[in-house]
């Protein structure tokens, strides 16, 4: 049996498998590493970034050798945790709007592939922010992380009802300084024209009574003498 012919299909085989191998670690590495150098889509989530400094928040120290309690309320992290919800509920509602768009965009070559890896990277990062916030919810009150996305989504529309009622009350209120300003310029507008139809009749009145001819005087009545009689 010739040993060395049958080694070379093998060997060959081993070497285009081990290629392969590498050629496919590194373009996972190189990928990987451009998405991670990738813009993120959203800024920086500033309310969960509020909520982990809350929690890791050092109590104040105390000589005494009491227990020491909790540096932060858990009544203010299950606000800040709503919070933090509530931003995720913003974000996720403009991943779901931008989708669509953005797909069509990316069909059409209107985009490149990096955007949409950046938007890809955006969905998976909010759903294990979405886990996050369940789990940290049931940590507190079992089973509130089954309903916290839905007390968040309500403040969220107080929220929207509130900005947008103020946003109309100040409306409100340009257009009433307007309308008085408006009001004030008529209202000086109409003076003047009063004003100066007025200076303009006083001098016509003069002179008509200047063109009317005196009336002549009124004569004397005389009164009859009385004669002497012859």
């Amino acid at each position: 049996v010739d040993w060395i012919s049958l080694a070379v299909p093998f060997a060959y085989l081993g070497v285009l498998l081990g290629s392969l191998a590498t050629f496919s670690s590194l373009y996972r590495k190189r990928k990987a590493t451009k998405a991670f150098s990738l813009e993120p889509w959203f800024p920086a989530h500033v309310q969960r970034d509020i909520y982990f400094n809350l929690l890791h928040l050092d109590p104040p120290k105390d000589s005494s050798k009491e227990k020491k309690g909790p540096a932060v309320p858990e009544s203010v992290l299950k606000a800040a945790l709503l919070r933090r919800a509530i931003e995720d509920i913003k974000r996720v509602m403009q991943l779901r709007s931008q989708k669509q768009a953005l797909a069509m965009l990316l069909q059409r070559g209107s985009v490149g592939d990096d955007l949409w890896q950046r938007f890809t990277r955006a969905e998976k990062e909010m759903e294990e922010e979405v886990r996050d916030v369940v789990a940290e919810a049931n940590a507190y009150v079992p089973g509130w992380g089954q309903t916290i996305f839905q007390s968040a989504n309500e403040m969220l529309n107080n929220d929207l009802y509130r900005e947008r009622m103020e946003k109309e009350q100040a409306k409100l209120e340009e257009e009433r300084k307007w309308w008085e300003k408006k009001r004030a310029n008529t209202q000086e507008e109409f003076m003047k024209e009063l004003d100066a139809e007025a200076a303009n009749a006083t001098p016509s009145r003069k002179q008509s009574e200047s063109s009317v001819p005196a009336a002549p005087a009124a004569a004397t009545p005389t009164t009859p003498t009385a004669t002497s009689g012859a």
